[in-house]
């Protein structure tokens, strides 16, 4: 990354995740903290919900980031809470067991070959046709993937063949992020 946050900010934008779902399932307007400048930074933010046990349940995000950053973590949370079609939307009761993850990102750079990809270290987006997928650097620390391993599952969450990330044409971009949580 580029930059970094106070722990403040982590703070900030960790409390304004669970606001932001909570205001959703009340049907209420969202009581947000001024955000300070530094969350005024164009850049792409997942937020990931796993419950106390670690479970995931739920992750979305914006790759480049539409507008500032604070505004890009309200919308991924409510997304990621509502909206990821692998889980049914989260109920109110299930709001205290989650804990809320988000991660930064720095701008997308395409990879020159596969070798540039570090696991653990970056994170991958890779397309080929109108196929894309992307994996965030956690993922291949969490599942001890190798990067054969990591480039194979980046594939197959685009809906491509594991090995497609061998096949000229198939293009893939790395980048970092910061990664924080409750």
């Amino acid at each position: 990354m580029d930059f970094d946050l106070t722990a403040g900010e982590k703070a900030t934008l960790l409390e304004t995740a669970r606001e932001m779902i909570l205001a959703h399932l009340e049907k209420r307007d969202p009581r947000l903290p001024s955000p300070d400048e530094s969350l005024s930074v164009v850049c792409g933010a997942f937020v990931t919900l796993r419950t106390s046990k670690g479970a995931l349940r739920g992750c979305i995000g914006n790759v480049a980031g539409s507008g500032p950053l604070f505004d890009t973590v309200c919308e991924m949370a409510v997304a990621s809470a509502f909206q990821d079609p692998r889980f049914s939307p989260v109920k109110k009761d299930e709001v205290p067991d989650l804990r809320m993850e988000i991660s930064v990102l720095s701008p997308l750079r395409e990879a020159s070959c596969p070798d540039e990809v570090i696991p653990g270290t970056h994170g991958i987006y890779i397309r080929r046709g109108y196929n894309a997928g992307l994996l965030l650097p956690q993922v291949a620390t969490e599942q001890g993937w190798n990067r054969e391993q990591f480039l194979s599952h980046g594939c197959m969450k685009a809906g491509l063949p594991p090995d497609a990330w061998r096949i000229e044409g198939t293009r893939i971009s790395v980048f970092t992020a910061l990664v924080f949580s409750e």
